[in-house]
């Protein structure tokens, strides 16, 4: 449907974030048209009709004193024009979103504004109460990504590195849930 077009992505960001150049160069290649999005334009009216993705990046928005993505979907959610905003951006069949990093989280955090979102996992503390950085196995599985459908069955190597990354179910049974319905994307191979 997209064939012969640089559909436009806003490269969503907050005080704190990083990787956003990274992010635009990534998407520009990908035959996408970036643009920066600051959360300042979307609380200031910013229209995102326009606009087939929103990529929330990640890096350390709010310094992570309210917590890995939470004081930004806070901002969201407590602010009128940019929770309108992406309401109806979600709310669209032709649009896509990714969440990186604080990204993730905030989006995670965005759930009850996402449709079919409402057993997405939040973002909590690490079992070992500290902040882990190493690279992990992981494998693609079926899901309707566009990101990953060409890969499904691959395993990559991935650097995770956090404070707040634990998955954790808000109801009990919905991470299982999810697997069944296909909309886990990447699974850990092992416990390693």
């Amino acid at each position: 449907a997209w064939a012969g077009l640089r559909p436009r992505v806003a490269i969503l960001r907050e005080q704190g974030c990083n990787s956003q150049i990274e992010m635009a160069a990534m998407f520009d290649s990908a035959g996408f048209e970036a643009v920066d999005v600051h959360m300042t334009e979307l609380h200031a009216g910013l229209d995102l009709a326009r606009f087939r993705g929103v990529v929330a990046v990640g890096g350390f928005s709010y310094g992570d004193v309210l917590g890995a993505g939470a004081g930004w979907a806070k901002s969201i959610l407590y602010g009128a024009t940019a929770r309108a905003a992406l309401t109806a951006f979600f709310a669209r069949p032709d649009t896509f979103s990714l969440g990186v990093c604080n990204g993730c989280q905030m989006m995670a955090a965005l759930a009850e504004l996402i449709p079919g979102a409402e057993r997405w996992p939040r973002f909590v503390r690490n079992r070992s109460e500290q902040f882990e950085a190493r690279r992990a196995l992981v494998e693609v599985r079926p899901s309707p990504s566009i990101f990953f459908r060409e890969l499904v069955g691959a395993r990559l190597q991935i650097v995770v590195s956090h404070g707040e990354g634990r998955a954790a179910e808000r109801h009990p049974g919905d991470l299982a849930a999810l697997a069944a319905a296909e909309q886990v994307v990447l699974g850990f191979v092992d416990g390693h």
